[in-house]
This record gives C-alpha cells, structure tokens and sequence, in this order.
C-alpha cells in the first residue's frame, strides 16, 4: 500500500476579500476531488485573501498510480488561469517504511 499527498501553495490573481477567495478555492478543491477520486483540501492560510494552500492525498495499491495521479494533479492546478502555483510540495510513503 502506498500513501500520498501534495500541498499546493497557491498565489489568487483578482481576489480582494476571503469571500471572493473562497470563490475560487472551492471550486477548485471541489474538482480536484471530482476529477481524480482523491481527498481534497484547504489547508493553510485561511486567514489571507491572496493566498492558499490545499492539499491533496490518496491511497494507492502502487507507487505508479500514486504518481500518475499526483502528476496529473499537479499539472491541473498549474494551468488554472485564475491562480498561479507557487510551490507544491510531495510526501510519498509504502506500508514498508519505518
């Protein structure tokens, strides 16, 4: 078993207060979980209007489909046009690790 996640820290564009933040952030966290069949998250900054952090993670039978999803992820979020993707930051762990 292998255990994955990715923690996006995301840069807004036009966004002036936390509602219109949550405009974005939840829609995007919405179809993260849709698209890829993962668990999807805010997870950092709440309390700043220009930025976020979500988180992505999943359970995969192999390290392969961890990745590919992971990537696949990563590359959804990069081509948002409503945000820009400053960092994102990987863990991967098999049930083997100490």
């Amino acid at each position: 078993m292998w255990i994955g996640w990715i923690e996006f820290d995301l840069l807004l564009g036009d966004v002036h207060s936390l509602k219109q933040k949550r405009a974005v952030v939840r829609p995007l966290v919405a179809e993260l979980r849709r698209r890829f069949d993962v668990s999807a998250a805010e997870t950092g900054e709440q309390d700043l209007y220009r930025r976020a952090r979500v988180g992505v993670g999943l359970v995969a039978a192999d390290r392969a489909h961890l990745v590919e999803v992971l990537d696949a992820a990563e590359r959804f979020v990069a081509a948002r046009p409503e945000l820009e993707l400053l960092s994102a930051m990987r863990r991967l762990h098999s049930s083997g690790d100490e």
